[in-house]
């Protein structure tokens, strides 16, 4: 089994007005913990949606419009994508994808490969969440200490990191990152 450990950066929130500008992501073998293929890459934005970002998004992402004039076309980046999954045998039933906001995550990587493409592929269409592994194993330890309830002790990615003693992701984010860090915190819950 795999697991798609995948990141995007953005230019906001809104997937129907912003745009991915980086994606990253780790293929892992669940069992063993090995990284079989990793993928990052900027993507372009044309002006006219550049010119719709959010700056809060932005301030946190640290991506200006000439950072993202380097990236790669997103017709490229989905060919890419499309290749390395074909390469590692990415399928429905043999691969997830693990994000610690997957509703979020998911709905930029549609904008690069349509749902209708990734079904043809026969894709995996389980995302799943760092929070909600993390809320179970929050409400086990809950019962035994109050302390460890998630709504005490919080569920972004960084307070999950903090729980279980484990430093911040790097500032400003970057999408591989992002992937770094979620491995490092998935690895703990999980252990």
């Amino acid at each position: 089994m795999f697991g798609i450990f995948l990141d995007t950066e953005t230019n906001g929130l809104n997937a129907f007005k912003h745009h991915a500008l980086e994606i990253a992501f780790k293929i892992l073998d669940i069992l063993t913990g090995e990284v079989v293929a990793s993928y990052e890459t900027i993507i372009q934005v044309d002006k006219k949606a550049w010119e719709l970002s959010d700056p809060t998004s932005l301030q946190i992402n640290g991506f200006t419009y000439e950072k993202t004039a380097q990236g790669k076309p997103s017709f490229q980046v989905a060919q890419e994508i499309e290749l390395l999954f074909k390469k590692h045998n990415i399928q429905r039933g043999s691969s997830v994808f693990i994000c610690q906001n997957p509703s979020f995550d998911r709905s930029f990587f549609a904008q690069l490969i349509s749902p209708e493409l990734q079904e043809s592929l026969n894709w995996p269409y389980h995302w799943l969440d760092l929070a909600s592994m993390y809320w179970v194993d929050s409400l086990r330890k809950g019962r035994e200490n109050p302390a460890y309830y998630p709504w005490v002790t919080g569920i972004s990615k960084n307070k999950i990191a903090s729980t279980y003693h484990l430093p911040e992701e790097k500032t400003p984010h970057r999408a591989m990152n992002g992937v770094d860090h979620l491995i490092l915190c998935y690895q703990a819950v999980v252990k």
